[in-house]
Order: C-alpha cells, then structure tokens, then sequence
C-alpha cells in the first residue's frame, strides 16, 4: 500500500509541471513579440472584456426583469388596441370618415325653401303599365298575388349599447323567416338615401326609391326595425284592398273625432306603387327636412293634435295632419285597418302570449294571436327610451321566441321557454318526413286562415 501512495504523489506532482514549464514557455514567447504586436492584442483583450461586460449586463437585466418588461409591453399593446378601437367606433358613430373632405357646418334648409324627393313624376302610372308589358318576366302579380316588398332598416352606425344590435338581428330573422314562408321580398336598408330626411322620416326617401327602381312590385310594406310578426300563419288579405292606396293600422274615430296624434301608426303600413303614392310622398315630405322647418312644423303639429307633446315634427303625426287637412284629397284610397293587429303594442301583448297558446292558435293576427308586436317606446338600439331596459328586452325575447316557436315546429323543436333562447326536441325524428310537412308546416297549414277571424 505504501508503494501505492509514493505512486500517486508522483503523478499528481508530475501533473502539475508541465503547466509551469508551458507558461514560462509562454512568458518567453511573449517577450520575443514586436511591441507592436502587444498593444494590438492588448486593445482587443479590452474590446473582448467590455464586449462580455456589456453582454453580461443585458442577461442580467433581463434575468431579473423580464417579467416585468414583457408584462409592460403587453399591457402597453392592450392599452392600444382598445384606444384604436374607440377611436374607431367613435368615428363610426359620428358619421366621419377621417379620410373624407370635410363638409364644413351643417347646414339647414331655410323656413322659405321648398324640400322635394327628387324631380316631379307625373305619369308613373302609365310608364310603369308599359314597362310591365315589355318586361313580362317580371310580372307585378305572381301566382294570383301582388307581389309584395318588406321594407324595414336600422342606422348606419351601431347600437349604443352592443345588445341593441343582437336585438335588431333578432328582429330581421324573424322578418326572413316571415318573408320566406310567404313569398314575400325583403329589403334591409342601413344608409340614408338624404340626410335632410333623417330620423322617423328616413323611410321616406327609401320607399319612394325603392318604388321607382322596382316597378315589378305592387305593394311596398314598410315596417319598423323594433316591430315582430308574432303571427307567423296570419297573411295580409291583400285582395281586400284593390281599391285602395294606403293601408295603415289605426282607428277613424281617434283619426277623425278626436283628431289624436296616435290615430294612426306609421310603424307598419303598406303602399301601392303608383302615382296617387308618387303624389303623397310629395306633399308628406317637405314637413320633414332637419332644422328650423322640422322645428316649426313640430309647433304647428302639436297645436292641430290632440295630446301631441311639443317636440320636433315625426312622420307620423305629419301623415295625419295632412289627411286630417286635406281629407277630400286622400282618404278615399286610404284603408284604416283594425280588424286584426298590422300595429300592435307590445305593452298589452306580450305577458298575454301563454294565454293565446293555451286558447287560441296562430292564423288569427288579431288580439286573440297578434299579427304584429310593435315595441313602440322601447328603443333597443338607442341609449335611451320610454321604458326600463330590461323590461323591454325580455319583452322583446318572449316575443321573439313566440314567433320562432311557430317556425321550428316543423323541425320538431321548440324554445325551452319564451324567455329562453335553447330549443328542446318535441318531436322524434320520422321515417314519413312528409307527413309531418304537410301536418306542421305553416305553408300547407290546415288552420292557415288569411285575413280571417274565427
């Protein structure tokens, strides 16, 4: 063993000379080098020790606050894009592309200017009859029926709150799904064609486009973006009305006796496309323009109408002062229809809807199973309106969900509740599909009672 340890001691000893020995080799070498040399491999000695330094830093700093550096930045990024995107949005709500020229001042139409819709039509009747003649590919009755166009539309820039826009896409698949079982076009508009006409009397500009542009159609039926067909079987009895122009919910006895402001409702109504219709928008929409003719308007409309508070001039209430004034003129082509609901508020409606389903069945369209829910005062998509927000929107769900019953019966489905948006099977699936088209379907409907009370 003892040899063993003298053994090792020499080689761990052995081990350590020749690093003596290689460094003073290299003492000796050094000292040989041009001076020259010396200083070049001195400054890069010192160039390779900053460089390490400063690198050395780095790592360090970001060891210890990286966390806290990524964390920043992110936050920063998140703090951008919501900026950029209020920034966005609030252009869109102004109406202002950042890009366009600017207009200058809004300017309004003087008390002395007379507003028109466009230039004077006065043989439309006759040119429509011959453009339909020359174009039998687009016939204005298709199968027996006038063909007939919804009209409906919202504001070009989005809800003030983000579920007033859930609520109006609720609102126009329920017109899709309306216009779709009966054959009924469908126009969505979101631009104002005159922004003299904007506001309540922005449907104005719009049908009478739309009437001059489509000759095919014989009905235009304007109805408002916060109004639902909760009556899904009930059709328009169209032929009712062959003699008239105008067909509008309301009530002679309001309209005429009392001479009240709410006679009428312009939320949903129908119009003919020809020249007595050409005639009225002409004489209806320079009460309208905004600003001081607006304004004055609005005085004369609320000292003529009974229980009209003071405020700016509405479509509405222009339509009736102008039957009311010149009776002789216009009423006998206009229709007031009341026999079953075109117009019908929601306030005394909708907490009835268990009722109806538990006594009556859809194809009626009047109390007993309303035609139209019109959520007249409840302003989805503004940020304000007569009544309490929520009120309105369950109001405006229960409502949805009534209607949308009526459609996915056929699909065996229904809502789990009428203020529930989840569906529930009520139906096991059929090897005879067909019979349950014909016994569910609303189109082959054996209690399809148009226009019809039982």
């Amino acid at each position: 063993m003892g040899s063993e340890t003298t053994f090792s001691t020499q080689k761990r000893t052995s081990s350590a000379l020749p690093t003596t020995a290689n460094g003073d080799v290299r003492s000796r070498a050094a000292s040989l080098l041009p001076r020259g040399r010396q200083i070049h491999k001195t400054f890069n000695n010192i160039k390779i020790t900053i460089l390490c330094g400063f690198v050395t830093i780095l790592v360090l700093r970001g060891t210890i606050g990286l966390g806290n550096l990524i964390s920043s930045e992110a936050e920063a990024e998140n703090q951008h894009l919501i900026e950029e995107t209020n920034r966005i949005l609030a252009e869109i709500r102004s109406d202002k592309d950042p890009n366009a020229p600017d207009d200058g001042p809004e300017e309004f139409l003087s008390l002395n200017a007379t507003f028109s819709l466009g230039p004077k039509i006065t043989t439309w009747d006759g040119d429509r009859k011959v453009w339909l003649q020359k174009n039998p590919q687009f016939p204005n009755y298709v199968n027996g029926k006038p063909r007939i166009m919804l009209v409906t539309g919202s504001p070009p820039n989005p809800c003030d709150n983000a579920i007033g826009d859930h609520y109006l896409l609720k609102a126009l698949k329920n017109k899709i799904d309306y216009c779709r079982i009966h054959g009924i076009e469908i126009v969505y508009n979101m631009a104002h064609l005159d922004k003299e006409m904007a506001g309540y009397w922005a449907k104005l500009p719009l049908i009478r486009r739309l009437m001059l542009s489509h000759p095919e159609v014989e009905w235009i039926w304007w109805m408002d973006s916060d109004a639902m067909f909760t009556d899904m079987v009930f059709e328009i009895p169209v032929s009712k009305y062959k003699d008239f122009n105008l067909v509008i919910h309301g009530y002679p006895d309001l309209l005429f006796d009392q001479k009240s402001w709410i006679a009428l409702n312009t939320g949903s109504f129908l119009f003919r496309n020809c020249q007595w219709s050409l005639d009225l928008l002409d004489v209806w929409a320079p009460m309208g323009p905004k600003g001081p003719i607006r304004e004055e308007t609005g005085k004369i409309l609320t000292s003529n109408l009974k229980g009209r508070p003071a405020f700016e001039a509405d479509d509405q209430s222009a339509l009736i002062y102008l039957l009311l004034s010149q009776k002789d003129r216009w009423m006998d082509k206009v229709f007031v229809e009341n026999s079953y609901y075109l117009h019908g508020f929601w306030e005394g409606l909708v907490d009835r809807y268990e009722e109806m389903i538990e006594k009556y069945h859809p194809g009626l369209g009047d109390e007993r199973w309303p035609f139209v829910t019109h959520f007249v005062g409840c302003k989805p998509c503004g940020s304000y309106g007569d009544y309490p927000v929520e009120r309105c929107l369950k109001s405006m769900e229960r409502a949805f969900n009534f209607a949308d019953n009526q459609v996915l019966n056929l699909y065996g489905f229904r809502h789990r509740g009428l203020v529930s948006p989840n569906i529930k099977r009520i139906r096991n699936e059929s090897v005879t599909p067909l019979v349950n088209v014909d016994q569910y379907g609303i189109r082959h409907s054996d209690h399809h009672n148009s226009g019809s009370k039982s």
